[in-house]
């Protein structure tokens, strides 16, 4: 016989403004499985999980839970029903306790008190039964990302969730917490309870799934099992044509080291030493990877490179010449050119055009100046050379940078980065938020920059991105570099290791 679904979604539909963000959407997830939701960026998960939650109300279609319809209109309603979700970015609060942060929101016992000993205790039954070891008396800022995934967790647990929307819990987690967690959740499918996971690391989604369902443009493109499927596959339904997951790389004579960093030190925005005396080269031909869980010192170490960063200590050569510390102008000079991270607060200006953003650095050239005059025909047939060649998806040059998606956005910066053919490029978190497709299209650029000879820093928390694209893979831990590997000397768990703090002993790394 038949189980009966713990959760049926039938024919949602959400209208936007111009938008169709959820058509007709079915859904399910059984008692005690895993279903994955997979797809690109506005494929329609994050509507219908909202949907789901009471973040958002559907304008067609029904949801019934164990068979009954359910009227979800917040999140209380939610949690009330036995619904839970945890974020990509935690929701808790640093300066209070593992149990104040349980108890939040909670009724007590003692009326207007909170019994935090029974709390306590609760928690450290939930910890042993479920292996999420976690002191209850630990203050949140003192614990590290993976134990506050444990603590997200054991939130759900407390209030006994019947069913768990995970979104992309797996991004700042080494590969070992990975596998931690995933233990963690097949208990709790063990137990009975449905989860929701929302990924776009396709290994893990096949590892952890029993069934999957793909959204393309808000309906659903297919549905599947981790025995019929393959990354490949899933990445062909998702976008719907085939995708590479790797790019090609061919043979790169490497060349000297065009970016050489000495006893570097760097302190953070908290007064921290963010970077510790730090030694490394990039040498022209080579995309020299760093591997790492995000906060350990990556984003000091790029910004001090690109001269947004003070250096306290060491020093900094791009191309033979000393650049610590110079303005940021001043670095570009000497053949730098930096794709930040943060897109919106340090790559463009979101009220600028899409081609005075592609402008931003070079509007000064003498390509696009006549007798102190901006050229503007010159300007345009640049811009619209660019948008072309990079792919960018915009109504016109004259759009806000604004309104594009979040892929676009990138692939506009790539493409300003990439135009002057720079002799070292510092990239962050390359396609961190970005479609499946513009992912590899971003990947395939900076190969080719890889061939045009520059000297690429990529700054990853994707290990298949790391392993994908890197000659040569640095692993960053608490401001120091552990280690310096080859991709096809080494493995994803030795990676993992080392991104925890584990100093690897092999006479293979140095």
């Amino acid at each position: 016989m038949p189980q009966t679904p713990m959760l049926e979604m039938k024919g949602i539909v959400k209208r936007f403004p111009g938008v169709l963000a959820a058509d007709h959407v079915d859904f399910d997830v059984l008692p005690g499985e895993v279903h994955t939701l997979l797809g690109e960026n506005g494929a329609g998960k994050s509507t219908l999980m909202n949907i789901l939650y009471g973040l958002q109300e559907a304008d067609e279609g029904e949801i019934l839970l164990n068979g009954k319809p359910a009227e979800i209109h917040n999140p209380t309603d939610a949690i009330a029903l036995g619904i839970g979700m945890i974020h990509q970015h935690f929701m808790l609060v640093d300066t209070l306790t593992v149990a104040e942060n349980v108890a939040l929101g909670l009724k007590s016992g003692r009326g207007a008190l909170t019994d935090l000993d029974a709390v306590s205790a609760r928690i450290e039954e939930l910890a042993e039964r479920y292996g999420l070891e976690i002191d209850p008396q630990a203050l949140v800022w003192q614990l590290s990302v993976g134990q506050r995934q444990r603590l997200e967790i054991i939130k759900a647990l407390y209030r006994d969730v019947h069913l768990l929307i995970l979104d992309e819990p797996t991004a700042v987690l080494t590969p070992q917490e990975v596998d931690q967690l995933f233990v963690t959740l097949r208990q709790m499918t063990d137990d009975g309870r449905g989860l929701i996971f929302i990924s776009h690391k396709l290994h893990e989604v096949l590892a952890l799934s029993d069934r999957i369902t793909v959204l393309r443009h808000g309906a659903v493109a297919g549905n599947t099992t981790s025995e019929g499927a393959t990354r490949e596959s899933l990445a062909e339904m998702m976008v719907g044509r085939q995708v590479k997951l790797a790019p090609d790389k061919p043979p790169v004579e490497i060349g000297p080291a065009a970016l050489q960093i000495r006893g570097l030190t760097v302190i953070s925005d908290r007064g921290i030493e963010a970077v510790s005396s730090l030694d490394l080269e990039v040498r022209t031909g080579e995309i020299f990877g760093i591997a790492g869980v995000s906060g350990n010192g990556q984003r000091e170490l790029a910004q001090a490179i690109a001269g947004l960063q003070e250096a306290v200590a060491g020093s900094i050569h791009i191309d033979g010449q000393e650049t610590t510390n110079l303005r940021p102008a001043e670095v570009r000079s000497r053949g730098l050119s930096y794709v930040s991270e943060a897109r919106m607060r340090e790559g463009v200006i979101g009220e600028f055009t899409v081609s005075e953003n592609l402008l931003l650095i070079d509007h000064a050239s003498e390509q696009f100046v006549n007798r102190g005059l901006f050229d503007f025909k010159a300007i345009r047939s640049h811009c619209e050379v660019l948008v072309g060649e990079y792919a960018v998806k915009t109504p016109t040059l004259d759009t806000p940078a604004r309104n594009l998606s979040g892929g676009n956005i990138q692939k506009l910066i790539v493409a300003r980065e990439l135009a002057g053919s720079p002799k070292v490029l510092v990239v962050a978190q390359p396609t961190r938020g970005v479609d499946i497709g513009a992912a590899e299209y971003i990947h395939a650029r900076l190969v080719d920059q890889r061939s045009e000879n520059a000297a690429i820093l990529m700054i990853s928390e994707d290990l298949d991105e790391v392993f994908a694209l890197s000659d040569r893979i640095a692993v960053m831990y608490e401001g120091q570099i552990i280690a310096v590997v080859k991709p096809g000397e080494t493995t994803r768990e030795e990676i993992g290791l080392m991104m925890a703090g584990v100093r690897p002993t092999d006479s293979r790394h140095g």
